[in-house]
């Protein structure tokens, strides 16, 4: 038993009903599909509910016990483990709600818990009085779920098209509870349920709340009455109750009284048509097809008892508590019978059918026309029910049809009564008391009844037959189509009727039958046929002598009756023989006249506004002319009532414009207003003084709202600008006056008699100004001062009405200020709850108020800046903040928080919400007035939280519904459900404003988020948590999360797109804004799961709004990607991991498996998916899909074709009149353009144009259309670019910012492989959109980025290349054919879009760089024969090139094209990636095709042209504040190309025969070195831009590499290069010889140097010049001379190098980057160089050595100090001539160095290799040492996943190790060139040299030597003649000290250590021996003396 009791916290009464009456609704209502089954379950779950209908269940002392014990021992709940303790005070509630509702106590428990659950959706309640509405709610779910099963059943009345399945199951269950007492339980039930007795027992248990809560519970409770009673209805109209419910229903009905008023209420009206169906046969006439099966159901035809049964009943004289209630059953009844008797089946019957006289005789004593038209006609639900309506018709006309006698006996009768009234009057004696007025009930009944119309039946139709066949188009009414086919007989029957009750009518009916004929003529058609009625009365009379005589009905005699009185009262005279109305009266007029001219205004009134005929035809009628006699009349003096009904009456004759163009000129002729003041009056005279005296006096205000009226309508047709000119100022503006000033302003402080006639008249004056205000659009004109010539003297001109309007609205107007306390007191009304007098009318003024301040706002930048230009002296403020002033009534600033608090009402008032959230979205837009509106909203904590529910409240309304039809043609609830929609719109898009501005601001406020502390301390909650209330943020949330469960996705987005749209915005902005980003994304992810939820979903399709489906998914993407970063960063592996599985998973999902099904299988398919992999069928990754859904193809509409615009010119209207939107995207405003074009139009003058208008009408319609269209394209487009941008910037973050191990490589390669495709696919179909190829491209370029990656850290990992097939996990073949779809993107751009291809060229760059080689360590061993290495078979990387090339060839010259155009001219980046492809094909292209058509297109001839022109751009780089660097980076771009070109021999002498050199000569740049010093204070701090000195290397290395290049390619046996190269440094030859001086050998002047040494030792050679053609001899010693100096600083670089400043540099390098050697390959690069340069001019000069010439001095001592001399050489003099002159010294120094260094880099090179061979053991910390080389940035190492650390790890090695390698080859190169120098020069001097005898004269010989020491050593070094003649003075002491010097030098340890050079390196790379043989040469020159 106990586990019987666990307590259900969704209250068994409230939750399991709510979800009964969801599915009802759903399966019936909304026709849900695959509703049915569910509906199944839920009826046989209920059915016990719907047995005992309202049964609660009983109390129970053992639940009493349970419940008592909750608080120690704790109580179970469903779903929750364990049980939980409740708090006492819970407890006692319990009891209280059990006692008060006589329910069970655990039910009462229930129901508090499940309020205390819902509280947040009730804010102000506690949870008892929430569970108060939560019980009646459950019971109301109960009832409506029983009325809509029972409106479900087919039957006679009326069908819901539903299902037959669903019809089948809900007959079978509602039959089922028919037959158990259905009907009498509800009978009981709506006795027994009364709001004021469940009101007494609430009250004494404080069960109710506020104002609020009391209506709310009241309504509930009404509800419930009603739908039971509506219950019971629907069942009559289907089907006929039983005789005993009949008989149950009719002793139910005998008890029945009547409201306060006399009329029935809902419920009980319900139950009497009940009834009045049960007893309904009029199906029998509609001869449908199941007519014979709705016979046979019929008891009346089937049944006799039940006939007998009812019978007798009603036939009982026991009168019913409501005498006329029993008259309308047993007039029914009557007609049953009668309609009974006319049936064959009625011969049965005859005993019954015979009574129906008697019977119809007894409920015309019970007045039962009378009952009808107070007590069912007053009850206000009577009209909002078409079945109720249509019931009463038949029945009015049935009794019209099928009594004809009893008519007849009425008009008798009703004639005689009129001749006994007619001789009392005349005798003056009493009135008789036997009068009956049936016939004047009767027809005022039926005027009544039919000229209320609201579903537009026009059931009055069948009064009227068409006596001629009609054949008007525009009257099809019901039997108008067929022009001869008669009239069915009732309506004939009708239609006498109303025709002979007009003959010789008397005159106690006159007014009743003019009311009934304007209940007849409501209507289009009716309209019509009641004026032909009276139009062909007064005809047939018109030849009646007696001249006014005729029928009293008729047009003639209304006419001439207002004639004759206008005459009389005007001519103001008695008139004796006035003795019946139809004769000229007494001055003054009757009260019976009276009542009988306002019904007959009242009928023309009805007859002119349905007919725009009848209006035409009586205005223009030349000898009535009613507008003129009405006005007439209005001057006399009638009483106000009448006038009223005239000005009503001309309003309706204002309906058509035409007409209302006069009507204002006679307006104002007749001074009804008085506009025009007479010289000598003193008082005011016309409507203003009847209003003063007379009306305020009755405090009735008849005449002034009529005049409103008639202003409203007026105003709407049109304007009249010059209205009374000539007798004042024309225009507008006197009526403008009276009615702000003597109507709206003194309106609240007037008396009335009818209180709700206050805001009757407000609302009608508000009307008029809010007409005004709408069509006014402020003009430059309306600020200008016009003037107008008046009685010759010139007054100032009035503005437009909209503009006084709008002057008040801008000024703290008494106007306002008035707005805004009615908008106050409006609120304060709302709030109440309370229904009272005239609330429709508040409502409807609020409105016009609310509208009034929105227009304001709109037009008001518009008027001030025109008010601006324009210098006028107004003065206006903006309305926003004159909102923010202070309000009289409360002394507080709150009139924006009362315009807010009409939120709260939108239940009740949506109209009113809309405004106000769309006046707040206005003001929302002020940055300035959000911080102090938050102020506003939030200081008082029960206004704050009012206005969050209210807001809330109106997001949360489940009634609202997104439209896609135009507005006007709807129907109420539909454009309720609309504008409840534009409600939930306008307070999106003012959350989504206010979120851009800075916090606080109100979007924050709305959403729940802290706007008193920092927003990002928010911590949000669920509502009802901690207190927390629901927000907006909950609201958005649960309108989204609707459905998600489902498989068919959020519901919201398929029902009402748009906002779907826009709630996903405010989310992503939410997670977008750094302040709101962190508490948001917590709570989506935490109590939400929201992203995931409806990731599942994408993509959305919406067949009818694809746009909105695309900004759906938009904006839900670029949330999903913030949140892949956020967890990505924050390491919440396992959230990204399900989002990125759930986008790129291919394998399909256990999708909405049950909780707890899922473990098991998930386990067992994985293993299985491990086992047969092709069983499981592939989906498609949701990625992808989401990219299918986006629809690349545009339709563009087709050019206009215009016959009468001109083109151009409405191309450029068009553009004048775009705008940019609130989305960002520019439209055209169709509204502003149809203005000017019909403008256009109008202004046409002449016959042509006015016959013409039509067409161009339909010219400028189609113009609209195309422009509608255009905006829709673009919007379409601009929605299809954000969805892709969206769609990238997800891809991008998944492959960027996710953990790379969350997508294992061959995986990640794979779903590249698929995006690629794809996106290529879908980008290059014929009809793709040009506007989405820049996304596209940009997204390829990503792609194939993370591609090429993604391939080459697979085979840095060393898998993949000898192992797999292809080349990596992805297959060649889709690499090839990603290749493809590549350059077909190129190709398919054509010749724009240059930008776009720059992306595309990125990707192409990456993709090649897939099929490069990376670096391989050079270990220095054996290199393969060259025969092994042709014959290895052919390796992945280079296959895949060739294939590469291949395909790239395939393309042939329409590539190559594209490619070099960009490359030549462009967009920078486009040229510079243009370029990089180029050099990379190039460096590919083995067979030099692409290098072929470069240089013969003469692209290649461009290009060096272009460096001519890039010389200015880049000598601007070097000053110090440069302009942009783009130049630089494509000059190194070009030069790079041009490199790579100069790397094959063709294309180095296609260069020189382009004039390269030639161009480079030209260029001024290189010789503006800029001052190193002067720019160390330029620098940029942040290091990207480098200091001008870099910013020239950056000039200057390309060249010099480009010429070294071209200098190696031309090689030997072509000097012409090497020529040309000498004459570019000749000419450059002053900044050369500086950068060869350099004072500070730094890094970058190292490599200069090196570059140029490198050139120099190719070209300053002696025979370089005869090479260059014929030179002159001048020039040819010029060219000598700067060839010697570069030998000579060449030479003394040497020194510098090896010598002196040998200590600092390394010092230098030690210091700068310790552990660095890279530094010294420079250097070592120069002087590799210098002794390149000395043994290429050793070798030329001679071959021999005695012939050589010598470039070092005879000095072995190796260089100390800077000086470069030694301070112990034996004399001074050689010494000081040395000095400039390297020694030999020097070069036996630089040998030395060299070994020792050779030995240390060795070593090196040694341990990284180690290093690399075993990456794996290193421990950590070198891994990360090693990695620091390669990432920039603390902490960068620290983020890199171990994978990516040891591929960088041995990337770095390799470098390091091939670094070294490098160093290697220098040193054993230096060491070779330096062996050879010193054994040519040692030969030279200790063999062939003869020395000067030291006994020569010191002095001659010494200035001798020295002068041919410096000409000749360095002059004379051509030619083998004067081989050093200048060392002729080398004594025998020199050389003999330099021999020993020497062989000290060149000691055993010396030779051993070279010799082991050559062991360790020489063998495998260089000339094998060579070191050997020199080192065993110098030692033999060294032993043996100079024989």
């Amino acid at each position: 038993m106990a586990a019987q009791m666990a307590v259900n916290s969704g209250a068994s009464l409230w939750g399991p009903l709510k979800e009964l009456w969801e599915t009802v609704d759903g399966a019936v209502l909304r026709r849900q599909p695959e509703s049915v089954h569910l509906l199944d379950l839920q009826l046989k779950k209920h059915k016990p509910h719907f047995l005992s209908l309202f049964k609660n269940p009983p109390k129970s002392a053992e639940q009493r016990e349970k419940v008592r014990k909750a608080s120690t021992d704790g109580i179970a709940i469903q779903g929750q483990q364990g049980s939980r303790l409740l708090p006492e005070q819970l407890l006692t509630e319990a009891f209280i709600l059990s006692d008060l509702f006589d329910i069970g106590e655990l039910s009462a428990l229930e129901l508090l818990l499940a309020g205390e659950q819902q509280q947040p959706y009730f804010p102000g309640l506690t949870r008892g009085l929430v569970a108060v509405l939560l019980y009646w709610d459950g019971k109301l779910c109960m009832a409506n779920s029983l009325r809509s099963l029972i409106q479900s059943r087919q039957g006679k009345t009326f069908t819901l098209d539903l299902s037959g399945e669903l019809v089948a199951l809900t007959t079978r269950f509602t039959d089922e509870l028919m037959s158990q007492g259905l009907t009498k339980r509800i009978l009981s039930l709506v006795s027994e349920i009364s709001v004021t007795r469940e009101f007494e027992r609430l009250q004494k248990e404080r069960g109710l709340g506020n104002e609020k809560h009391r209506k709310e519970v009241s309504d509930l409770i009404k509800e419930c009455q009603q739908a039971l009673a509506d219950s019971l209805f629907s069942w009559t109209c289907q089907s006929p109750l039983t005789k005993d419910d009949t008989l149950a229903l009719i002793g139910h009905l005998e008890m029945v009284t009547a409201q306060a008023d006399g009329s029935l209420d809902s419920v009980n009206l319900a139950l009497v048509m009940s009834l009045l169906y049960c007893f309904d046969v009029s199906f029998i006439e509609q001869g449908t097809e199941d007519r014979e099966d709705l016979l046979q159901a019929l008891p009346l035809l089937t049944e006799r008892q039940y006939v007998s049964a009812i019978h007798s009943r009603l036939m009982d004289g026991q009168p019913w508590k409501l005498p006329g209630l029993q008259a309308v059953c047993r007039l029914a009844w009557a007609l049953s019978l009668r309609v009974l008797s006319q049936l064959p089946q009625g011969s049965a019957l005859v005993e019954f059918t015979e009574a129906d006289e008697a019977l119809a005789d007894q409920a015309l004593l019970g007045d039962v026309f009378l009952f009808m038209k107070e007590g069912m006609l007053g009850c206000d639900s009577f009209s909002q029910e078409e079945f109720y309506i249509r019931r009463l018709h038949s029945l009015i006309t049935d009794f019209l049809a099928l009594m004809p006698m009893k008519v007849k006996q009425l008009r008798n009768r009703a004639d005689e009564d009129a001749r006994l009234v007619h001789m009392s009057l005349q005798m003056g004696s009493e009135l008789p008391s036997s009068l009956r007025k049936d016939l004047d009930h009767l027809m005022i009944l039926i005027g009544e009844f039919y000229s209320k119309d609201p579903f537009g039946l026009e059931l009055g139709l069948e009064f009227w037959c068409p006596t001629e066949s009609l054949q008007h188009t525009s009257l099809q009414g019901s039997y108008l189509g067929m022009a001869l086919q008669r009239p069915p007989h009732k309506q004939v029957v009708l239609s006498k009727f109303v025709r002979q009750m007009g003959d010789l009518l008397p005159s106690t009916l006159y007014i009743s039958y003019l009311r009934m004929l304007k209940g007849l003529a409501n209507g289009p058609q009716c309209a019509h046929y009641c004026f032909s009625l009276l139009k062909t009365n007064g005809a047939t009379h018109s030849d009646n002598i007696q001249g006014v005589s005729g029928s009293p009905v008729s047009w003639e005699h209304f006419f001439q009756s207002l004639m004759l009185y206008h005459e009389n009262l005007r001519r103001d005279f008695p008139n004796p023989d006035a003795a019946q109305y139809r004769h000229p009266p007494l001055r003054g007029i009757t009260q019976r006249e009276m009542e009988g001219l306002t019904s007959f205004l009242e009928l023309l009134t009805t007859i002119i506004t349905w007919s725009e005929n009848a209006r035409l035809a009586l205005c223009e009628h030349p000898q009535w002319a009613p507008v003129v006699v009405m006005l007439g009349l209005l001057q006399c003096s009638v009483p106000p009532i009448l006038k009223a009904e005239l000005l009503l009456c001309l309003a309706a004759f204002g309906k058509s414009p035409e007409i209302a163009a006069s009507l204002w000129q006679s307006l104002e002729y007749t001074q009804i207003l008085q506009t025009v003041r007479a010289s000598g009056q003193r008082q005011a005279a016309g409507i203003e003084v009847e209003l003063n005296e007379i009306e305020s006096s009755c405090e009735e205000y008849p005449l002034t709202r009529g005049f409103c009226h008639l202003i409203s309508t007026l105003v709407e047709s049109s304007l009249p600008v010059n209205l009374g000119a000539g007798l004042r100022v024309p225009g507008f503006q006197p009526y403008l006056n009276f009615l702000r000033d003597s109507v709206f302003l003194p309106f609240p402080t007037r008396a009335y008699r009818r209180p709700a006639e206050k805001w009757e008249v407000a609302d009608s004056v508000l009307e008029v100004f809010h007409k005004l205000l709408r069509n006014y659009e402020p003009q430059p004109s309306d600020f200008i001062q016009e003037v107008v010539e008046l009685q010759g003297e010139q007054v100032p001109a009035h503005k437009p009405p909209g503009h006084s309007i709008m002057f008040h609205l801008l000024n703290d107007s008494p106007m306002l200020a008035l707005c805004l306390s009615l908008l106050e007191e409006g609120v304060r009304q709302l709030d109440t709850y309370a229904p009272f007098p005239g609330k429709k009318h508040l409502e409807s003024a609020v409105l016009h108020c609310l509208c009034l301040l929105d227009l304001a706002l709109q037009k008001e930048v518009m008027f001030m800046d025109l008010l601006r230009e324009s210098q006028a002296s107004l003065l206006v403020s903006p309305l926003e903040q004159l909102l923010q002033g202070v309000s009289p009534q409360t002394r507080r600033a709150d009139h924006i928080v009362n315009i807010a608090r009409y939120l709260c009402h939108s239940s009740s008032n949506p109209e009113a919400g809309f405004q106000s959230a769309k006046i707040l979205r206005r003001i929302a837009n002020y940055p300035n007035i959000q911080t102090r509106l938050v102020g506003d909203f939030t200081h008082d904590q029960t206004v704050s939280d009012k206005l969050m529910a209210g807001f809330v409240e109106c997001l949360d309304n489940e009634e609202a519904e997104e439209g896609t039809e135009k507005g006007d043609d709807l129907e109420q609830p539909k454009k309720v459900a609309r504008i409840r929609h534009e409600t939930q719109i306008h307070i999106l898009n003012l959350l989504i404003t206010s979120l851009e501005l800075k916090a606080p601001n109100l979007a924050l406020y709305l959403l729940g988020y802290e706007v008193k502390k920092s927003v990002s301390s928010t911590n949000l909650q669920d509502p009802g948590v901690l207190g927390c209330p629901r927000s907006c943020l909950h609201a958005i949330l649960s309108l989204l999360q609707r459905g998600t469960e489902k498989r068919s996705g959020p519901t919201l987005t398929q029902q009402a797109p748009h906002l779907a749209e826009l709630c996903y915005q405010v989310i992503y902005q939410l997670c977008a804004c750094p302040d709101t980003s962190g508490p948001t994304m917590r709570y989506l992810r935490t109590s939400q799961d929201f992203l995931f939820s409806h990731l599942q979903h994408l993509p959305f399709i919406l067949s009818g709004n694809q746009i909105a489906a695309l900004s759906q998914m938009s904006w839900l993407m670029k949330t999903v990607a913030i949140e892949l970063r956020v967890t990505s960063l924050n390491r919440q592996r396992s959230h990204t991991q399900r989002l990125v599985s759930l986008l790129l998973d291919d394998q399909p999902h256990a999708q909405h498996a049950v909780d707890g099904e899922s473990g098991m299988e998930e386990e067992t398919r994985s293993v299985s998916g491990f086992l047969h992999f092709d069983t499981v069928s592939k989906v498609r990754r949701k990625l992808l899909s989401v990219l299918d859904a986006i629809d690349f193809s545009q339709d563009m509409p087709e050019l206009l074709q215009l016959d009468f615009f001109e083109r151009t010119q409405i191309e450029q209207v068009i553009s004048n009149c775009e705008h940019i939107n609130e989305q960002g995207h520019t439209v055209c405003n169709v509204k502003l353009l149809h203005r000017v074009l019909v403008a256009e139009v109008n202004a046409l003058q002449g016959m042509a144009a006015i016959g013409q208008r039509p067409l161009l009408m339909e010219e400028v319609n189609s113009i609209l259309q195309q422009v509608v269209e255009r905006n829709h394209v673009r919007r379409s487009l601009s929605a299809k670019r954000h969805a892709l941008q969206s769609w990238r910037s997800l891809v991008e973050t998944l492959l960027t910012a996710c953990p790379a191990d969350l997508i294992p490589a061959d995986d990640r390669q794979l779903i590249i492989r698929d995006l690629l495709l794809d996106l290529h696919d879908k980008v290059l179909s014929e009809d793709a959109a040009g506007e989405l190829m820049p996304i596209v491209a940009g997204a390829v370029f990503t792609l194939t980025a993370h591609l090429s990656q993604s391939v080459l850290s697979e085979q840095q990992q060393g898998e993949g290349l000898e192992a797999s097939s292809g080349f990596a996990s992805i297959a060649n073949s889709a690499l090839h054919l990603i290749l493809r779809k590549l350059l077909d993107f190129i190709l398919c751009t054509g010749g724009g879009y240059q930008r776009l291809r720059a992306h595309l060229y990125g990707s192409l760059l990456y993709y090649l760089q897939i099929a490069q080689k990376p670096e391989e360590p050079d270990t220095l061993q054996t290199g393969k024969a060259m025969w092994e290495r042709l014959t290895a078979p052919e390796d992945g990387f280079s296959k895949l090139q060739r294939e590469n090339l291949a395909i790239i060839e395939s393309y042939g010259k329409a590539l190559m094209e594209v490619v070099c155009r960009d490359a030549c001219d462009g967009h920078e980046i486009s040229r510079m990636l243009a370029l990089a492809v180029l050099d990379r094909i190039l460096s590919i292209d083995r067979q030099n095709q692409w290098l072929l058509y470069v240089c013969n297109s003469g692209y290649l001839r461009s290009l060096v042209e272009s460096l001519r022109q890039d010389d200015a751009a880049l000598q601007t780089m070097l000053t110090p504040q440069p302009p942009l660097l783009k130049p630089l980076y494509i000059y190194e771009s070009k030069m790079a190309l041009l490199t790579r070109v100069a790397k094959t021999g063709e294309g180095a002498v296609e260069l020189l025969r382009c004039g390269l050199v030639a161009q480079l000569m030209e260029c001024q740049v290189f010789d503006m070195v800029p001052d190193s010093d002067a720019h160390r204070l330029m620098r940029d701090p942040s290091g990207f831009i480098p200091s001008p000195l870099d910013r020239y290397r950056q000039i200057l290395l390309p060249t010099l590499r480009l010429f070294q290049v071209i200098l190696t390619s031309t090689s030997i046996n072509h000097q012409q290069g090497a020529a040309q190269v000498l004459q570019w440094l000749i000419v450059h030859a002053d900044t050369i010889q500086a950068l060869l001086r350099c004072q500070e050998l730094s890094m970058g002047a190292l490599q200069e140097l090196s570059l140029l040494t490198g050139i120099i030792s190719k070209t300053a050679l002696p025979g370089a010049l005869e090479m260059g053609g014929e030179v002159n001899s001048a020039a040819l010693m010029e060219f000598q001379g700067h060839i010697n100096r570069f030998q000579r600083l060449c030479l003394s670089l040497l020194g510098r190098l090896a010598g002196s400043e040998r200590e600092r540099l390394l010092k230098q390098a030690e210091i700068s980057a310790p552990g660095e050697s890279a530094e010294r390959r420079e250097e070592m690069e120069v002087c590799a160089n210098i002794m390149e340069y000395c043994q290429t001019l050793l070798l030329q000069s001679s071959t021999q050595a005695q012939f050589s010439i010598c470039l070092f001095s005879p000095s072995g001592s190796e260089p100390a100090g800077r000086d470069g001399g030694r301070t112990d050489l034996p004399t001074a003099l050689p010494s000081m001539a040395y000095s400039q002159v390297p020694s030999l010294g020097l070069i036996l120094y630089l040998l030395k160095n060299s070994a020792a260094d050779f030995f240390r880099f060795h070593q090196s090179h040694r341990q990284s290799l180690g290093k690399l061979q075993s990456l794996d053991q290193l421990p950590p910390e070198e891994l990360k040492e090693l990695c620091q080389g390669l990432v920039s940035g603390p902490g960068g190492v620290e983020k890199i996943s171990s994978v990516q650390r040891s591929l960088l790890a041995k990337r770095r090695l390799v470098q390091l190790i091939n670094n070294r390698a490098k160093l290697l080859a220098l040193c054993s190169y230096v060491i070779e060139t330096c062996l050879f120098v010193l054994w040519r020069h040692l030969e030279y001097y200790l063999l062939h040299h003869a020395p000067s005898d030291p006994k020569d004269s010191l002095l001659p010989g010494a200035s001798l030597y020295r002068s041919r020491l410096t000409n000749d050593a360095f002059g004379g070094l051509q030619g083998s003649g004067s081989r050093g003649l200048g060392l002729s003075r080398v004594s025998q002491q020199d050389l003999d000290l330099l021999k020993s010097d020497m062989a000290a030098g060149f000691g055993e340890a010396l030779q051993r250590k070279l010799l082991e050079v050559e062991g360790l390196y020489s063998q495998v790379r260089s000339r094998y021996t060579f070191i050997q043989a020199l080192v065993r040469r110098l030692r033999g020159l060294l032993r043996q003396s100079k024989s």
